[in-house]
């Protein structure tokens, strides 16, 4: 069943934006409230906005439950290989061995209060992008099952 042509172009307007606002909230995930579960959720709503405005076999076609359970496994695999690295580095597991090392996320932070700097908290950011990617892929995974079990019920 698809909506309105209305409905459908909105959807198509929206839908970037509302990727862009969850990883904006993924990001920003070490300096507000927020982070990597929340943005994949925020995310993965905007899978549900194409869902409602247009026919689950066009859902079906641009995002393959394949597709969601890759993008699942690469979140998975980059959370556990960021652990993993303080490990090969001499630390112990899941070390933060990014933190003041100067390099992408490693700058330090200044003393007192200050409004934050997105390049600090070394792998803390990269924590919070694996496990936006593994909930964007989840939550994926969760709807397009759904789907399947409403067009079962149609058959019926």
């Amino acid at each position: 069943m698809n909506m309105s042509r209305i409905v459908r172009s909105t959807a198509n307007i929206i839908f970037p934006f509302i990727l862009v606002f969850g990883f904006y909230i993924i990001i920003h995930g070490h300096l507000t409230p927020g982070g990597g579960f929340q943005g994949g959720a925020v995310a993965a709503t905007g899978f549900v906005l194409m869902l409602v405005a247009f026919s689950p076999e066009i859902i079906k076609k641009k995002f393959s439950a394949n597709s969601m359970k890759y993008t699942e496994a690469l979140g998975l695999l980059l959370f556990i290989v960021t652990a993993f690295v303080a490990i090969a580095l001499g630390a112990t597991f899941f070390f933060n061995w990014l933190a003041n090392g100067g390099i992408i996320f490693g700058e330090s932070v200044a003393f007192g209060a200050n409004p934050g700097v997105l390049n600090t908290a070394g792998t803390i950011p990269l924590m919070n992008i694996a496990v936006g990617i593994e909930v964007i892929g989840a939550m994926g995974l969760i709807i397009l099952h759904m789907l399947s079990g409403i067009e079962e019920v149609k058959a019926q």
